[in-house]
This record gives C-alpha cells, sequence and structure tokens, in this order.
C-alpha cells in the first residue's frame, strides 16, 4: 500500500467527449465554434471554483487545436509563448511580470488572430491582477464553469472508468460521492487509486478496496 497514490500514471487527455457538460452546453459550443473559426470571438475568459472543469476545458481546446496541426499550448500559472492557440490556466496566480506577459500576449494574440483562452477563479470584475489586465479579459467573451450535481458526477465516474476499461459497480460510487471530496478532479484521482489498487490484487473494485484507497490518501495526508 506504500506506493498505492504515487504509482498512478494518468493514461488519457482531458478531451469534450469526456467532459460532463452539465450546465455548461453553451460554453461548450462556444469554444467548439472559435476552434473551428466560425466564430469571430478569439478571446475566452471562463472562471470558477477549483475543480469546476476549468482545466479540462482548456487542455481540450489544446488537444483539439493540435489535432487540426496547429500550433496550441496549454500553461498553467505562467505564460508560454505566443502560439496560434493559447490556454492559460489560473491566471489569479501570476505574480506582477507573469500578469505583464499575459497583457502583452493578450495584445498579441489580438493583433495576430491567435485564440487565447484563459482561466480564473473568479470573474475579471473581481479577479485579482492588474487593471488593465482585467479590462482586457472582460473584453472577450466570459463565461462561468457551472460545478456538476452529484448524480453528473456519477456520470462522469462511471464514464471514467469505462475509458480506464473497468466497470464501476453503482454502490462504489455512491460511496466515493458521499465520503470522497467534492470536486470532481479529487474523486478522479480516488478512482484512478482504486484501479491500481485492484490490478495489483487482481480483484474487481469494491466498497472494501476504495475505503483502503481512501484511508491511505487520509494518512498520506495526515
Amino acid at each position: 500500500m506504500n506506493q498505492l497514490l504515487l504509482d498512478i500514471t494518468p493514461d488519457w487527455w482531458p478531451t469534450f467527449d469526456n467532459f460532463v457538460a452539465g450546465g455548461n452546453a453553451e460554453l461548450l459550443s462556444v469554444l467548439h465554434q472559435a476552434l473551428s473559426g466560425e466564430s469571430t470571438d478569439r478571446c475566452v475568459y471562463v472562471w470558477g471554483a477549483d475543480g469546476s472543469g476549468k482545466s479540462h476545458l482548456l487542455q481540450a481546446c489544446v488537444g483539439v487545436a493540435q489535432n487540426a496541426h496547429l500550433n496550441a499550448i496549454y500553461a498553467q500559472g505562467y505564460v508560454p509563448e505566443p502560439a496560434e492557440v493559447v490556454a492559460v490556466d489560473d491566471a489569479d496566480t501570476l505574480d506582477e511580470a507573469g500578469q505583464i506577459e499575459l497583457f502583452n500576449l493578450y495584445n498579441w494574440m489580438r493583433d495576430s488572430g491567435g485564440m487565447l483562452l484563459v482561466s480564473g477563479l473568479s470573474s475579471p470584475l473581481h479577479l485579482n491582477v492588474r487593471a488593465d489586465l482585467r479590462t482586457r479579459l472582460g473584453w472577450g467573451l466570459v463565461y462561468q464553469v457551472q460545478g456538476l450535481s452529484d448524480e453528473e458526477k456519477a456520470l462522469a465516474l462511471v464514464g471514467h472508468a469505462q475509458g480506464r476499461g473497468f466497470a464501476l459497480a453503482p454502490e462504489v460510487v455512491q460511496y466515493l460521492l458521499r465520503h470522497g471530496r467534492r470536486d470532481l478532479p479529487s474523486l478522479l484521482t480516488v478512482l484512478d487509486a482504486l484501479d491500481e489498487h485492484s490490478l495489483r490484487l487482481h480483484r474487481a473494485p469494491s466498497i472494501p478496496l476504495l475505503k483502503e484507497v481512501m484511508q491511505f490518501e487520509i494518512n498520506l495526508g495526515s
């Protein structure tokens, strides 16, 4: 058990297909249109709580762009070099220099016709960054990423398990939702650990095995 969570190596990339839309259908449509060139809007700012799916969407956009043979970059907490598509995750964590770099990148992307996606914890109006950067981010499309209900999280967990090649019993899903952390990324991390632990023991995923995984997570964090 001493390597239970440390051995996890995710073998999937966040995509639009494995994103449970919930109340974000309009946002997904906007992103698809922007990536396909059907929309003239080239800057999209998405915001929401940790675990709401912001990172998933930004990485999915970069994946679509790369599959279309575009130069696309995903960066979390820093500002990369300009490209045809750039996604900057967690803009609210940027220091003063990073905020200036993002301001300059915004202007470069606007003038070049590139697509810029940015995420943060709050709307541009309340984002803890330079005033000129707040203004720029507010000029483009702004969407709040809506969190998932427990029913939608259950669908996401079952779909994630299917993507990894194993079946997840309803009682295991419900136990994880009742006793796990509330955000989806944390739930998926536990689910990945359950898969690894089950494979190691040559046993089907079950509540007893899930309890072992969750207890190890508690001990690791203590």
